[in-house]
């Protein structure tokens, strides 16, 4: 289980990246929504689509879940 966060910050093709604590290209504090506690990346990305965002998985921290 892992801690996830989206990046409020959204990208250019619209999608908003979700990241596992602790992953190199995790957004500053203040740009970060904490989503929750989760065994998978693709809970992680269900609740942030759940909350609104356009998700995807970091390529980099949440490859699974990672589309192009």
């Amino acid at each position: 289980m892992d801690y996830y966060y989206v990046n409020k910050n959204t990208q250019s093709n619209g999608d908003n990246e979700v990241h596992k604590e602790g992953c190199s290209w995790m957004p500053e504090t203040n740009n970060r929504e904490y989503l929750g506690y989760y065994s998978s990346c693709q809970e992680a990305v269900g609740e942030a689509r759940r909350r609104g965002y356009k998700a995807n998985g970091c390529y980099f921290c949440s490859y699974n879940c990672h589309t192009s």
